[in-house]
């Protein structure tokens, strides 16, 4: 076995509450991430995206694969509200999940009520300051 440091792809494998956000990323079961976070139904994996403005369907490969298990994707386009491109807005729907966009925070709150009552919800969570 190397003795050298190895980096991993951040993912925290299961679901969990957002506990804070903030500070440029997320606290949740009792781990801490910087940079934005998908949580989807495989898991809480970092997400490269930090411009809601720059977002396209590559930035969503993820959701779309499993799109099966999604029934709402919460978009928090970080401090204010922005919209999809409707091109990839219709993508998302298209797949099958209803997709909601709104502020990080506004997000992190509706994606804490909708998983405490066991709703196959995901977010894409862009990080705020």
């Amino acid at each position: 076995m190397s003795g050298g440091m190895q980096i991993r792809a951040a993912h925290f494998p299961g679901r969990a509450a957002i506990d804070a956000y903030g500070n440029g990323g997320f606290r949740f079961a009792e781990m801490s991430h910087r940079g934005s976070i998908l949580c989807l139904p495989s898991g809480i994996h970092g997400w490269s995206a930090a411009d809601a403005a720059a977002l396209g369907e590559e930035d969503f490969a993820r959701p779309l694969a499993e799109a099966d298990a999604i029934e709402i994707l919460l978009v928090g386009t970080g401090r204010t509200l922005l919209s999809l491109p409707p091109a990839l807005r219709l993508r998302l729907k298209g797949a099958g999940m209803a997709v909601e966009t709104m502020a990080t925070g506004a997000a992190v709150r509706t994606f804490n009520v909708l998983l405490a009552e066991e709703r196959a919800v995901a977010a894409a969570l862009i990080a705020v300051d």
